[in-house]
């Protein structure tokens, strides 16, 4: 029976990254970075992805990485999602590395980039949209093209480019390539527009292998975004219990207005629910459980939703203070927002798991009462 319990090893790492994101991911240290031209924090990234090891987690050891599987990888982005820290940490030591991974084992260059982004050495995005949904059709773009809303493409070294020849590891300073910021609605994850126009990479793998390898990252990271919309979604109404015990109306706190308790207590079931679906996910992806498409199509379906409400429940209780920029709520939307649409919108993975249970929505009547 599968056991979805924190194990020790995974509350000391959880410890251990809440400790470094409270120390350099506070919300006055996150409003200031929101508000520069630069909202990356290359010191944070290095503590996080070098000192800790938190990006070679789903790494071998024989690759140069710390052998755990995507159970860890997840408790970290629980706590990513907790304080909203904008690191690539989703995008590179996830999407990235799981792309490579199973490449390594064919190509020698893969094998060295695997190490080199477990180490944190360097910071590699896949060169598709943050939209690209696993199970979808996998965006092609060539080293003569032109593609949109890449996530952390301004952070990167390294981008991997699937083509119709196969997949391509290409330096983001290589001549042909231009990375153009774009204005995107979360902040804490920014946006690229990345162009092509012949640039020269390193062929990494044939078409059918960059395929395969492309879905497996896709699905890795959907299942594993679910993990960081649970933290998103824990910290909202943490945040708003907290407040509400606070404040005080008629001389008494407003979290024990009765209509209050109501809309708390629906959000914590919602956010227990949330938890169940987001560990399942990422226990079927570090046991290779055959119904791994479906556990990530769960999760998806259900915690980018829970994630959402949770953000609009903390702005909304929070009263006119939800309201401000000085207050980090709103960055929680944004990212939540964001989150919804990432890997594939709710809509789309619940037809996901329609297909992959059979229970296909019913053929429309061609009655004119139909």
């Amino acid at each position: 029976m599968t056991d979805l319990l924190y194990t020790e090893t995974e509350d000391d790492l959880r410890s251990a990254v809440r400790s470094l994101l409270s120390d350099r991911a506070d919300t006055p240290s996150l409003l200031a970075r929101i508000e520069s031209d630069t909202p990356y924090d290359p010191q944070l990234w290095k503590s996080l992805a070098t000192e800790m090891g938190a990006a070679g987690l789903l790494v071998p050891e024989e690759l140069g990485g710390q052998g755990a599987t995507h159970r860890e990888a997840a408790v970290v982005l629980e706590e990513l999602g907790r304080s909203v820290a904008p690191v690539p940490y989703l995008t590179s030591a996830v999407i990235a590395t799981e792309t490579l991974l199973d490449l390594a084992g064919e190509s020698a260059d893969a094998a060295e980039l695997v190490g080199a982004l477990a180490a944190g050495r360097t910071v590699a995005v896949l060169a598709v949209p943050l939209s690209a949904a696993p199970g979808g059709p996998v965006p092609l773009t060539g080293l003569t093209g032109r593609v949109t809303g890449v996530a952390d493409a301004a952070a990167a070294q390294v981008l991997l480019v699937p083509t119709a020849d196969g997949l391509y590891a290409v330096g983001t300073s290589a001549p042909g390539v231009t990375v153009d910021a774009l204005t995107p609605l979360d902040l804490t994850r920014p946006l690229a527009a990345v162009t092509f126009d012949g640039a020269a990479g390193t062929l990494l793998a044939d078409a059918a292998a960059s395929e395969a390898a492309v879905r497996r990252g896709l699905l890795a990271g959907a299942g594993l975004l679910a993990s960081e919309q649970l933290g998103l979604a824990e910290w909202c109404l943490e945040e708003t219990v907290r407040h509400t015990r606070e404040r005080h109306q008629f001389n008494r706190p407003v979290g024990g207005f009765q209509s209050l308790k109501h809309r708390m207590a629906q959000l914590w079931l919602e956010v227990v629910s949330a938890r169940a679906a987001a560990r399942n996910a990422a226990d079927a992806l570090a046991t290779g459980d055959p119904e791994t498409a479906l556990a990530v199509a769960v999760a998806q379906a259900y915690c980018g939703k829970v994630a959402v409400h949770a953000a609009e429940e903390c702005i909304q209780l929070h009263g006119g203070i939800g309201m401000t920029w000085e207050h980090p709520a709103h960055l929680y939307l944004k990212r939540a927002k964001s989150d919804a649409i990432a890997l594939g919108s709710a809509g789309h993975h619940r037809d996901a798991v329609a297909e992959l249970v059979d229970l296909r929505a019913p053929a429309k009547s061609m009655s004119p009462r139909g």
